[in-house]
């Protein structure tokens, strides 16, 4: 199975080289994912993990190897789970795109975005400077084998989403809705206070600023395609 060689597998020969190296800090991307779909909000690093798919499976499974490599080999690794990231240069057409790219491209190519579910299910959206300034903080700190929700803090429903693109983009798109995906999470926050005692981490780009800058990635793109 591909996650397993590459998210386990891989993370573990990282993990391994860094400490033959004398790296002095890893930071491992974790992710969200491995909370599942617990209705408990918001998620905190003390809840029991749910990895309910093989990527969330390998995400907790790298957490554990940092726990290890820490404890056994001295090598200090700090495990950040990521929430719902966002930001210029995800790309919109992958079978995995996020869907706040995915929402973008649609609606400035004149496209209703497409919902899946009612729309009421909420994320809890960060914009990647913000995931930058985290993974900077971790590198710096002394902090090692544990980890830590980062993330906003805040949850918006996809509705409202939708609605913040059309203000944004001057426009009136009704999403068009189609069946809810199965074993797709209803609700995600997260209860970063971890972080922010832990490293000093405090998300500074709210998710209107996040949409503005990444809006004006896609339209630099789109004149940069059109001229080529």
């Amino acid at each position: 199975m591909e996650a397993v060689s590459v998210n386990l597998e891989g993370t573990a020969k990282v993990f391994q080289a860094a400490k033959e190296s004398g790296v002095q800090k890893v930071v491992f991307a974790s992710s969200t994912a491995v909370y599942g779909n617990s209705e408990e909000l918001p998620k905190s690093e003390s809840m029991s993990l749910q990895p309910l798919s093989p990527y969330a499976a390998t995400k907790e499974g790298g957490e554990i190897f940092g726990r290890i490599f820490s404890m056994l080999y001295g090598l200090p690794i700090i495990s950040l789970r990521y929430f719902n990231v966002f930001g210029p240069r995800q790309d919109p057409a992958t079978e995995y795109a996020a869907v706040i790219p995915r929402f973008i491209s649609r609606m400035m190519a004149g496209d209703r975005p497409v919902i899946y579910g009612d729309g009421e299910q909420t994320r809890d959206f960060v914009y990647v400077d913000d995931i930058v300034r985290a993974n900077l903080l971790a590198a710096e700190s002394p902090v090692a084998g544990i980890a830590l929700n980062i993330a906003s803090g805040q949850r918006y429903s996809l509705n409202s989403l939708v609605l913040i693109l059309n203000d944004v983009l001057n426009l009136d798109f009704q999403p068009k809705y189609e069946p809810a995906r199965p074993g797709e999470v209803r609700h995600s926050l997260a209860d970063i206070s971890l972080a922010t005692k832990t490293l000093g981490y405090r998300p500074e780009v709210s998710l209107r600023e996040g949409l503005l800058r990444t809006i004006a990635w896609f339209r630099e793109k789109q004149n940069h395609d059109h001229e080529d």
